[in-house]
């Protein structure tokens, strides 16, 4: 009888329940590191001149001999560029079609 059930037992018997669960582990690792990676907390913010003068930046810059200073705004139109302007080439005239 115990010959029989085990014979049995290895003919039906299933390994598919490990595997599953380390799955569903390594999918459940993946989206936490994602979250903790890409959150909306991890995102970078630029600071302005003014306040990274009186934050460890200014402090780096200023031991380094540098100065930490606002860029300049961009115009509201920019002027031409120089030099000559591109030239087109002139569609030739086609043949009348007849149809």
């Amino acid at each position: 009888m115990t010959s029989e059930l085990s014979r049995q037992s290895h003919r039906t018997r299933r390994g598919g329940t490990p595997l599953a669960v380390a799955i569903a582990i390594a999918i459940v690792g993946v989206l936490g590191m994602l979250v903790v990676d890409h959150g909306p907390w991890n995102k970078p913010h630029a600071k302005t001149a003014v306040v990274a003068n009186m934050t460890t930046t200014g402090d780096a810059a200023r031991n380094a001999g540098a100065t930490v200073i606002p860029t300049e705004p961009k115009r509201l139109l920019e002027p031409d560029a120089p030099g000559p302007r591109p030239v087109y080439p002139v569609n030739p005239a086609l043949p009348p079609k007849n149809f």
